[in-house]
């Protein structure tokens, strides 16, 4: 298992203003989590369900796992509904769930700011956001499980990352040890257990991640890049 814990910003030429202000507006929304509560939480989180119905579940449901009827806690949401694809992308299910989202966007983000510039960033962040939420949507249009984090936002600057700076060495931290690995083997295999974790979901594995999220953010990344900015400024 490994860690990453930094990367070669050497090339970064400027300050990653944007980056430090999604972590900030992150780290705001988990303080009205954890002040706010429950009805916050599942009332701004993206159920996909109530996006495609366009009904607003506010009694909770129940779903059936494993042979076990499991509730699922439900709150009013704003209008329209689809404000929760925006709000759902800043919010998160626990300290380390935000802990390690934050820290791979703090890694990986800087050097994807810097590339595309600060406007062009928030519009590329907020657009594989939406590109992995609508992913996870159409993998299961009926689910009524709340889906939040902004791991899918983040997994399109993972795919961006690998596509223009794939040799770049990331210090990971294996079991107790610091090494150095390029990116390429360290988003790859990233991007490589989020496709093994979808094919057991397929199967009926239940896991409570968006896997299909990831996988829609990382391509769009991958995508988006190209069209933000077709050519590395790197030489």
């Amino acid at each position: 298992m490994f860690l990453p814990i930094g990367d070669d910003n050497s090339r970064v030429r400027t300050t990653p203003v944007v980056m430090f202000a999604i972590v900030g507006i992150n780290c705001f929304f988990w303080y009205l989590q954890l002040t706010l509560g429950e009805t916050f939480t599942y009332g701004y989180a993206a159920t996909p369900y109530e996006i495609t119905s366009g009904e607003d579940l506010v009694n909770g449901s129940r779903i059936v796992e494993n042979g076990r009827s499991i509730a699922i806690p439900h709150a009013p949401g704003p209008t329209p509904l689809l404000l929760t694809l925006l709000t759902a992308m800043f919010m998160h299910g626990s300290w380390m769930h935000i802990i390690g989202n934050m820290v791979y966007l703090v890694i990986f983000g800087d050097q994807i700011e810097d590339l595309l510039g600060h406007a062009r960033f928030l519009l590329f962040y907020l657009a594989c956001g939406f590109a992995a939420t609508a992913a996870h949507i159409i993998a299961a249009p009926s689910s009524t499980i709340p889906s939040l984090g902004a791991s899918g936002a983040i997994a399109g600057v993972l795919g961006a990352y690998l596509l223009r700076f794939s040799g770049n060495r990331v210090r990971v931290l294996v079991f107790r040890h610091i090494t150095y690995m390029p990116a390429y083997l360290v988003l790859g295999g990233w991007f490589l257990l989020q496709l093994v974790g979808q094919v057991g979901v397929a199967a009926g594995e239940a896991t409570g991640v968006a896997y299909m999220a990831h996988i829609g953010g990382f391509i769009a990344g991958l995508l988006l890049v190209l069209l933000f900015a077709p050519r590395r400024r790197y030489t």
